[in-house]
């Protein structure tokens, strides 16, 4: 499971509600909602850091030793 940090958001009243909104329609919560947005923007943009597959990792590291 990926760490993680909590942060304070400031938000506009009306983002948050319509944010929200469309959280219960998704069956999310705010804050997954908000987390699968970024993700999504992130992605579609090219700044998604690339995920390193673990078991590719733990299988280089056996093998070095």
């Amino acid at each position: 499971m990926s760490d993680r940090k909590p942060f304070l958001l400031r938000i506009d009243r009306d983002i948050l509600e319509a944010v929200q909104h469309w959280a219960d329609d998704d069956l999310r919560s705010l804050n997954g909602q908000i987390e699968f947005l970024l993700r999504r923007v992130l992605r579609e943009s090219g700044r998604e850091k690339k995920k390193k597959k673990k078991k590719k990792d733990d299988e280089e590291t056996q093998n070095s030793h």
